[in-house]
């Protein structure tokens, strides 16, 4: 065995085991609860945060998805209507593949930028560019 090969054992051993699986982006995951015939979702800000997201960007797509409106209060955001929290985490999903995760490489280091009236998703990992589809 070479130097080098031995340097790189040596470096491959001292890293930690959550970084050996290649991803470095975990889904968050929306913490609800219903109450009545309201669901509460406590982490929203956190949320979009994780995502690099504006939270409004991220309601307006929820509202739009659920069909519903909403109240905030203390960093809480309240849908009127049921909605169990698998289908919220699979609203998540379906936004994080259309507004935060690279076409191209998969990465989440993405921005939304204005091109004239177009919005468009710029990967900062790729430097792909696609347009999106505007929430309305």
């Amino acid at each position: 065995m070479t130097d080098y090969e031995k340097l790189l054992n040596r470096c491959m051993e001292k890293i930690p085991e959550d970084c050996k699986d290649g991803g470095r982006f975990t889904m968050p995951k929306a913490d609800v609860l219903i109450q009545g015939q309201r669901t509460m979702v406590t982490n929203f800000y956190d949320v979009a945060n994780t995502l690099r997201r504006d939270p409004k960007h991220l309601l307006k797509f929820f509202l739009k998805e659920l069909a519903t409106s909403y109240e905030e209060k203390d960093k809480k955001v309240t849908f009127q209507g049921r909605f169990p929290g698998p289908l919220m985490n699979k609203k998540l999903e379906l936004y994080a593949k259309n507004y935060v995760l690279c076409p191209n490489c998969c990465k989440p280091d993405t921005k939304i930028l204005k091109a004239d009236r177009v919005e468009m998703l710029k990967c900062e990992a790729c430097g792909a560019k696609q347009a999106v589809k505007k929430i309305k």
